[in-house]
């Protein structure tokens, strides 16, 4: 895989932000967003069967490329790669997760809310970065004025985003995917309704700018 985190906007518009809480929920939900067209998932390392969860989806679907959300450890990192991610996304920045996944080859996106988060994240060599949370850090205004000092920079928004204003976010030229939750719902995958989560993958991944 292309190491650069900017690869993994390549592929389409929208990174979902997958919860999961049961393997056997795991394979079926990563067909039905690739049948969609989703083809980067992001695992939340949010409850205890995360890293399964990766591990059943990179053995079963190939073709997805799976990685951990919620890394917030060099530990998190490693057991990302461990269960087969192929990225890591952070909420927040942390010089010594970014170090430790370019030892261990992990495409990093981590997260930033302030100028000074970019300028760490930037000095390490990171100029794709997760704008988190989007909505409650300034949204779309907050892009356009970061855009101005760190006109090298590009980011995906995640964090209140949805269908409604998935569009404003994607307009704007230092934005070239956004993150959201709303192409897998929790009701959805409780009821086990994959034909709803390919629906909303395939609206997602019609959202051009």
């Amino acid at each position: 895989m292309n190491h650069s985190p900017l690869s993994l906007a390549s592929h389409g518009p929208v990174i979902p932000v997958i919860d999961l809480h049961s393997v056997d929920d795991a394979v079926p939900l990563a067909r039905a967003l690739l049948a969609g067209g989703v083809k980067v998932l992001e695992v939340t390392l949010r409850s205890p069967v995360a890293l399964a969860c990766i591990a059943a989806i990179a053995r079963a679907v190939p073709q997805a490329i799976v990685g951990a959300g919620t890394v917030r450890s060099v530990a998190d990192a490693q057991a990302a790669r461990d269960a087969g991610g192929r990225f890591a996304v952070s909420p927040g920045y942390s010089a010594a997760i970014a170090a430790a996944c370019r030892r261990i080859g992990l495409p990093l996106l981590p997260g930033v809310a302030t100028a000074g988060e970019v300028m760490a994240a930037a000095a390490d060599g990171l100029e794709f970065l997760k704008f988190f949370p989007a909505q409650q850090a300034g949204g779309v205004s907050m892009l356009k004025a970061l855009a101005g000092p760190f006109p090298e920079v590009a980011f995906c928004p995640t964090g209140g985003i949805s269908l409604a204003n998935a569009l404003e976010y994607l307009a704007l030229p230092n934005v070239k995917a956004c993150g959201g939750s709303w192409l897998t719902p929790t009701d959805a995958i409780a009821a086990g309704d994959w034909p709803r989560i390919t629906r909303l993958a395939r609206e997602a991944s019609a959202l051009r700018a």
